[in-house]
């Protein structure tokens, strides 16, 4: 019997300052032990295994916060516990998030060699200006130095950028992609700025200030993306993140494909099967109260609980409409026992597929274009 795939998402909590459109868990510290903070992963590490031992380990994501300020001994001491108590699947999927900061760039070679085989760089934006109003702490010669050292050292990389930011054109965006393709490898992903709560951007703009473009600006450059990506030949494969065919993340498909993977350090989320039954899983998201706990108990939880049937098809739905190749049926009625049509309205499906916000296929369940766009009514919509 071959063992069921789980996917690590592995959380570094800090920054060396915090983005103003940043809703993240990320703090800025003056201090940090590094060999504390290696030990409280090793051994929330060690309690996820004994919870489930019959798993292979088919991605590691160590996200943040920045985790290219991790030392790269705790990746490799991370990925060796890890390996110890887990089977690796072939081809693992390893990805480490990075600045392009030229101090964490040095580095890239140690991550390489403890074991990350994929980078993805938070460029952002390839011009200063637009850099500054984002709060990033490199310059565009930095992003670009950094791209093409991920190049040289890890056999797979992506980088991150920002677009519908104030006062920017279509124009400019178009041109800021050409400068992007120019650098790119086999992965892209392009963010809409959107104002969440908690932010810096958020309370300025609650003050009247403009920080993102007007939504049709903002729809116009979306689809400008969609239509110059799909050229290049990096078509979308989720509303926000483009690749060749077979260089999509393996890891953020566990997310999108509701599958299992489960979450290491503060605030970290999970989401796995466990004696036939669906759990949902948060840490504490504070540093010191999560090391505090899993030094006492071995983990650092502040929600273990079971999800009900109808919950864990709300998300299921959620996160595979987000997909260019939507829902797969089959995969669908395997997870739940029953079709697709056995939890919505028929009437609202026939009624988004007649407006063309979806397909209904023998074999996929899907958004169309303009039904991703408009993702977040679609769904409403089709839950209420």
């Amino acid at each position: 019997m071959t063992a069921q795939n789980l996917a690590i998402y592995i959380h570094w909590p800090y920054c060396v300052s915090k983005c103003p459109y940043c809703d993240f868990n990320s703090h800025v510290a003056s201090s940090i032990d590094h060999d504390v903070w290696r030990e409280a992963y090793r051994r929330e590490i060690a309690h996820y295994a004994e919870m489930l031992p019959d798993r292979r380990i088919a991605s590691v994501f160590f996200g943040g916060g920045t985790p290219s300020l991790m030392q790269p001994q705790t990746v490799g001491a991370v990925l060796e516990e890890i390996a110890r108590h887990w089977p690796l699947a072939e081809g693992v999927e390893i990805t480490l998030e990075a600045n392009p900061n030229s101090v964490e760039a040095e580095k890239f070679v140690d991550f390489r060699a403890a074991g990350v085989n994929r980078l993805s760089l938070g460029v952002q934006s390839l011009k200063d200006e637009a850099l500054k109003f984002l709060g990033r702490a490199h310059d565009a010669a930095a992003a670009q130095k950094a791209i093409v050292l991920a190049a040289r050292h890890f056999p797979r990389f992506s980088f991150d950028l920002i677009y519908a930011r104030q006062d920017q054109s279509l124009a400019s965006w178009q041109a800021e992609l050409q400068d992007a393709l120019a650098l790119a490898g086999d992965h892209l992903s392009l963010y809409q700025l959107t104002i969440e709560p908690g932010t810096q951007f958020h309370t300025r703009a609650g003050r009247g200030e403009a920080l993102a473009a007007p939504s049709e600006e903002s729809a116009a450059m979306f689809e400008l993306t969609q239509q110059l990506l799909e050229t290049a030949g990096l078509p979308s494969y989720e509303i926000s993140n483009h690749a060749r065919p077979g260089f999509e993340s393996r890891h953020n498909l566990t997310y999108w494909h509701y599958e299992d993977y489960i979450g290491i350090g503060p605030g970290a989320h999970g989401r796995c099967l466990k004696n036939g039954k669906r759990f949902a899983s948060e840490n504490h998201k504070a540093p010191d109260v999560w090391l505090a706990q899993v030094k006492e108990r071995g983990e650092g939880l502040r929600v273990w609980d079971e999800i009900d049937s109808d919950t864990a098809k709300r998300e299921a739905l959620m996160m595979g409409l987000r997909l260019t190749d939507g829902i797969d049926r089959a995969g669908w009625t395997n997870k739940f026992g029953a079709p697709i049509e056995n939890f919505l309205s028929a009437e609202k499906i026939a009624h988004l597929v007649h407006e063309n916000y979806l397909v209904s296929g023998s074999e996929k369940f899907k958004a169309t274009a303009s039904g991703r766009q408009r993702l977040n009514a679609l769904l409403d919509y089709l839950v209420a």
